[in-house]
């Protein structure tokens, strides 16, 4: 039994327990105790667990030689096709990066291409080796990683704990644990006629594959498809972003030092940063295998409509505009929830695909949720060292400021922000005062444009009915994630969570379906397809069939009957004998099946 299965089952038996009454819990402790024992002693002598980890070391991102602030911070300088980096809290200069060209990108597919032939022909054992090793470096460095991000990203240490390192940390250590179990062959049931075959569905490489990132999370948002790429045995090019490219390198050096400590090819991964009008060359690119792309819808349209040129399979993330439903019955938790709303809708400045974008309240809860959030609000303080970071630039400020006076005009009460900030301390920074925007409607903008920043909403349901609550929830042709609060015996609770239209659902919680690997993507606008879970793996594979005789060794091998034989003696007899096939293989009846027996051998 391996580990993964054995844990399942000490989790299944736990919960058998539970039904039993009190006074049956002593009678079962035992054998539970001895499951919980030897479960840890198999998890403790499995073949990898004593593997230790090998520590390597990666030079961090350099800065410029002099503290220079920009006047006006943007990446783009006239004199140069170089990308310009700088700080987004500060604008501070951080030099400058070379954008990759199509030829370079050739060189990136071909290297990454050569490594795999040989990763491919690794075991699983191998490839959790290097994840273990990779594991090691980020918790032995989550300071210095976390500290690049919050340099090129503007977010705080500790959004940058949680959106970085955190859930790094999850995938690099649910990929170690149950990577090989997503990827095994795997049985497949046969039928009747085809008793005589074992079926089987193999998962296999599918060479170099891509992965267009976002900036939110540079790091994770970068190291999060290697992970899943180079298991499945892969090679990878990702392409970071022109605003988070400074990081780009220490971070993709960190997965090829976890290559190289255990004598593999680095080149296996490869990144590569390009200005818009040369990604094209990568996503339409002979030599790639399947997109993962993580953006905006419209530059998604552009994407998807390139790799169709070569038919490269696409998952598009495309945002959100997730709800967060409080039900009437969840009035007694009201002061839990508020701290939950107020890190979903506020974590790296909102810039979060699975942030809390609107928060829908049944009536009852309404006013008192708005007074528990409007002091809340109006306390956050803006700066690196502070609660709310600032955000990569100022290029969604002018939409922000309309899309509040907007609502404000339409009948909105704007309780706290609305408009940008000038930091005293960094006046080249990008910052948005943290924003409170309550009675908010469904036929305002600000209900159905993705704002992607530190602006709180709140809708007011005409019901506490689930019918209203969805009709609220599933206005906008948005479908990423959602949460829902109540009581866990509340009916509303459940009907809510059938209904909400969503590629996720956290219950009385924020995003958690993420933290544990589920599958990770959207419906509707927000996209399509899956990563992270076991479905994102087998996503970079080629599910290969594989139909094989059962009892060669006898000798029983699929033979052609002489009624259907080329050439075919009597189409009439050949005919006849294949309808008795098909009602002896499908017929519901034991007595359809036995006139389709009598049938096939009257025509043999």
């Amino acid at each position: 039994m391996a580990v993964e299965d054995l844990e399942q089952w000490i989790v299944d038996f736990s919960a058998l327990i539970r039904k039993f009454p009190a006074g049956d819990f002593v009678h079962l402790f035992y054998p539970l105790l001895c499951i919980a024992v030897g479960g840890t002693i198999l998890y403790f002598t499995h073949t990898d667990y004593w593997d230790k980890p090998k520590r390597y070391s990666v030079p961090p991102p350099k800065g410029a030689d002099e503290v220079k602030i920009l006047d006006n911070p943007t990446i783009k300088v006239s004199g140069t096709t170089a990308i310009q980096c700088y700080r987004p809290a500060t604008g501070q200069f951080m030099g400058f990066v070379n954008p990759s060209t199509p030829a370079g990108i050739d060189r990136a597919i071909e290297q990454a291409a050569a490594a795999q032939e040989k990763w491919a022909k690794t075991t699983f054992a191998e490839r959790r080796a290097v994840l273990r090793s990779m594991l090691q470096y980020v918790l032995d460095n989550q300071e210095s990683i976390c500290r690049v991000s919050s340099m090129d990203s503007g977010k705080t240490m500790t959004d940058a704990m949680l959106g970085e390192i955190m859930v790094t940390a999850e995938k690099l250590q649910w990929t170690i644990k149950h990577g090989e179990k997503a990827l095994r062959p795997s049985r497949r049931p046969t039928n009747l006629l085809m008793a005589y075959k074992k079926n089987t569905v193999h998962y296999e490489p599918l060479g170099v594959v891509a992965a267009l990132v976002s900036w939110n999370y540079p790091f994770h948002n970068l190291i999060g498809p290697i992970i899943s790429a180079i298991f499945a045995g892969n090679g990878i090019v990702v392409k970071v972003s022109e605003q988070t490219c400074w990081s780009a390198a220490y971070y993709t050096n960190i997965a090829r030092g976890a290559l190289v400590a255990h004598g593999h090819d680095p080149q296996l991964v490869q990144s590569v940063v390009c200005w818009p009008q040369t990604a094209s060359h990568l996503t339409s690119h002979p030599g790639i295998s399947h997109l993962t792309f993580i953006g905006s819808r419209p530059v998604c349209h552009h994407v998807a409509a390139s790799a169709a040129k070569a038919l490269i399979p696409v998952v598009a993330e495309l945002g959100g505009k997730d709800a967060a439903i409080i039900l009437d019955s969840a009035e007694k938790d009201l002061g839990r929830i508020v701290e939950i709303l107020m890190r979903g809708t506020f974590q790296a400045s909102g810039q979060n695909c699975i942030g809390i974008e609107r928060i829908i309240a049944a009536p009852g809860v309404y006013d008192k949720l708005v007074s528990m959030l409007e002091p809340r609000v109006k306390a956050l303080r803006l700066g690196t060292d502070k609660d709310v970071g600032a955000m990569v630039s100022s290029a969604s400020f002018d939409r922000f400021e309309a899309l509040a006076a907007d609502a404000v005009s339409r009948g909105a009460r704007l309780l706290a922000g609305g408009k940008r900030y000038v930091h005293p301390e960094h006046p080249q920074g990008f910052y948005f005062t943290p924003t409170l925007l309550v009675d908010v409607t469904p036929d305002m903008a600000i209900a159905n444009e993705e704002c992607f920043g530190p602006i709180m909403t709140i809708l007011r349901s005409p019901s506490p009915s689930a019918a209203d609550l969805l009709a609220l929830a599933n206005a906008p042709d948005f479908g990423l994630g959602a949460s829902v609060y109540g009581r866990d015996s509340d009916p509303i609770l459940k009907e809510v969570v059938r209904g909400v239209r969503a590629g996720g659902v956290a219950v009385n919680d924020f995003a958690v379906f993420y933290a544990v690997q589920l599958p990770f993507g959207g419906v509707g606008g927000s996209g399509y397809g899956r990563f992270a879970g076991e479905e994102g793996l087998r996503g970079l594979c080629n599910p290969k069939s594989v139909c094989e005789d059962r009892a060669a060794w006898l000798g029983i091998r699929t033979a052609i009957p002489p009624p259907v034989r080329y050439p075919v003696r009597s189409q009439e007899r050949g005919w006849k004998f294949t309808r008795g096939v098909v009602g002896l293989g499908y017929a519901i009846t034991l007595r359809e099946k036995a006139w389709a027996l009598a049938e096939l051998l009257g025509n043999s």
